[in-house]
């Protein structure tokens, strides 16, 4: 018969080592114990003196022989008694040794199975204690108390119920990774490169950390993998590995704390107004980290955790990232230049465009192609991502609302220490955030804008879909907006609110309840607006449908007006386009639909649309009947009459 961790000669029923001064271990002592009890079983260790066994027992609690010393050194973490220490040994071997599960199915028939009974143990250790005694400190014992071990058969009487070891402790005393389901140690392969900044503060982290023993450390990041990181920053300094664990911990993960030295790290997703108490893991007694976005409360049952508010990483260490993503130098200073973004976010963007560029020095162009293909991760629930338009954008607008426009894309690409050499006013509450309000009739291009800005900075533009962010329930259109604005700053995207009175409108004379929850939810967004860090273009048909308060924290309110006939012309030459395949109107008729027809850009959008079905029904070019006929259809969409001068012919 085979024994662990042990050769067979070792393990011989007439081994003098059971029998003479040589130690044996742990499971050789449990072993013959039984032996003692059921001496009819074939191959188990021979009898030992009561004495020899409870001497030997304390003995290799201070001098562990070879195969117990992690069994040993756990158990004296928890301060377990020696009958826990011999049922934790003999728990342990029945999980890797088929022969003993052979005899035990033997010795425990017919009431037992291959695992240990808690009657076996209590019969073969009677001599340490009474049996009833044996009974109750294992079935309430620290062992079972803290999920080291765990009884099965809950209606079976005590003597009858059976006791095993969880797998992932069985691994870590055996000196193997092992998992529980929701909690896994992070591997240094796992880890993603971040900012030298970010390195130096977890190690002062770690430091404190050191000083107090059990204290709690909360990462606030938007981005739960490089939370991870830096997590594995912290434990390591600790000279620990993290365990990350998403959910409630297992019964029984303590004791694998205890036996693997990791380091609970716990996911903490919450939105505002949430709070959520760390688990009590004792008798774990080391720190635990929580990582979690900028919402929500996190506290410990015994005190306050530290707060770690995780700061974007600097331009020059973005670019660093970027380059050692594998992106061309050039490209990746454009792009540390333009986007706050995470390290978690840019190496997986450095990774995405590698594989558009094949592998070799990615540019600009493939840094582009990979925000388009992998979209903004939390934004896919609440926003519609929209295309650039095809062939570029055409915006045509007054001077003024040009150079209006010119400001806000430098804002926008400056936003990055804007602030920098100025006085400590301008410093003090100055915010990364752009936010800009679009306003004019509709049909002025104010949307055109919004794409026309996301084009020139090279960012994804994200139309908010209002319909999915606003709720019938108390509290969740905040806490959706919340989500929206955390994911679109990890992200580092154009957000369009089209329509935006709708959520941000002016606050009323409260009446009512209704009114009350109204003015509370315009607050909300107020003070969460006030404090984002991205891009936002909000539209609207007018300025003064919005709180006042609200129009003050914006950094751009450019108004668009209807075009006067120059800019109408502008506008129907670059909808209808030069002169010969698409259509047949000369500058002359140019000229007078710029006149005659007193619309915006949406309108004549339309208009040639329609002339174009026509058109193409009869296999032809745009004719003037053509426009004219489209142009009557969308006056009457309008509800206002053709002009006279827009005869046919």
């Amino acid at each position: 018969m085979t024994w662990p961790n042990q050769s067979n000669a070792a393990r011989r029923p007439s081994d003098p080592a059971l029998q003479t001064g040589a130690a044996p271990d742990l499971l050789a002592l449990v072993l013959a114990a039984i032996a003692a009890a059921a001496p009819e079983a074939a191959g188990l260790p021979a009898p030992v003196p009561a004495p020899r066994i409870a001497a030997t027992v304390r003995a290799l609690r201070v001098r562990p022989c070879e195969p117990d010393l992690a069994l040993i050194a756990l158990a004296d973490a928890l301060d377990l008694e020696d009958v826990e220490l011999l049922a934790l040994a003999l728990a342990k071997a029945v999980e890797t040794c088929p022969e003993l599960c052979r005899t035990l199915s033997f010795v425990q028939a017919p009431a037992g199975g291959p695992r240990p009974l808690l009657g076996l143990l209590a019969t073969a250790l009677a001599h340490l204690q009474p049996p009833a005694a044996i009974l109750l400190s294992l079935a309430n014992g620290t062992a079972v108390r803290c999920g080291l071990l765990r009884l099965e058969g809950p209606d079976a009487p005590l003597p009858e119920r059976g006791f095993a070891i969880h797998l992932p402790t069985l691994a870590a005393l055996d000196g193997c990774a092992g998992d529980w389901d929701g909690v896994r140690l992070l591997t240094a392969q796992s880890a993603i490169a971040l900012p030298p900044e970010q390195q130096e503060a977890a190690a002062r982290w770690a430091q404190a950390l050191r000083s107090q023993p059990g204290a709690g450390l909360v990462l606030r990041v938007p981005d739960q993998a490089e939370g991870r990181a830096l997590a594995q920053l912290v434990t390591a300094a600790l000279g620990r590995q993290a365990a990350w664990l998403e959910g409630a911990p297992p019964a029984g993960l303590a004791p694998w704390l205890l036996a693997t030295g990791a380091v609970p790290v716990i996911s903490c997703r919450m939105r505002p107004g949430e709070e959520r108490t760390l688990p009590d893991l004792a008798p774990y007694s080391g720190p635990v980290l929580a990582v979690c976005g900028t919402d929500g409360a996190v506290h410990m049952a015994d005190g306050m955790p530290g707060q770690w508010p995780v700061a974007p990483p600097s331009r020059a260490a973005r670019a660093a990232l970027w380059r050692n993503g594998g992106v061309a130098a050039d490209a990746a200073e454009r792009a540390a230049a333009l986007f706050r973004h995470g390290a978690s976010r840019i190496a997986t963007l450095a990774a995405g465009a590698r594989l558009v560029s094949g592998g070799a020095d990615p540019g600009w162009p493939d840094i582009q192609a990979a925000l388009a293909a992998q979209g903004a991760p939390g934004l896919e629930a609440l926003t519609v991502r929209d295309p650039p338009p095809a062939g570029g954008v055409a915006l045509v607008a007054p001077p003024a609302l040009h150079a209006g426009l010119a400001h806000l894309r430098d804002r926008c690409r400056l936003r990055d220490g804007l602030t920098d050499g100025l006085g400590p006013a301008a410093r003090s509450r100055h915010c990364l955030g752009v936010r800009a309000l679009f306003h004019g009739p509709s049909g002025t291009g104010k949307t055109l804008a919004a794409h026309w800005l996301a084009a020139e900075l090279g960012m994804p533009l994200h139309r908010v879909d209002l319909a999915a962010l606003t709720s019938k329930w108390i509290g969740e259109t905040e806490k959706n907006l919340s989500d929206l604005l955390s994911a679109a700053e990890h992200a580092d995207v154009v957000l369009l609110f089209d329509e935006a009175d709708a959520l941000f409108g002016a606050r009323t004379e409260v009446s009512d309840a209704h009114d009350r929850y109204a003015n509370a939810q315009t607050n909300y967004l107020l003070q969460r607006m006030d404090c984002f860090t991205g891009i936002a273009v909000m539209t609207s048909n007018g300025r003064d449908r919005f709180d006042a308060a609200f129009t003050r924290r914006l950094d751009a309110i450019l108004e668009f007006p209807l075009p006067d006939p120059p800019a109408r012309r502008a506008l129907w030459q670059a909808h209808l386009g030069d002169t010969g395949e698409g259509h047949g109107l000369d500058s002359a008729a140019l000229d007078r639909l710029a006149l005659v027809f007193d619309l915006a850009g949406g309108h004549i959008r339309n208009i040639v649309l329609g002339a174009a079905v026509t058109a193409r029904a009869k296999d032809r070019a745009i004719q003037w009947e053509d426009v004219t006929a489209a142009a009557e259809v969308e006056y009457g969409k309008l509800g206002r009459p053709m002009p006279s001068g827009a005869a046919r012919g």
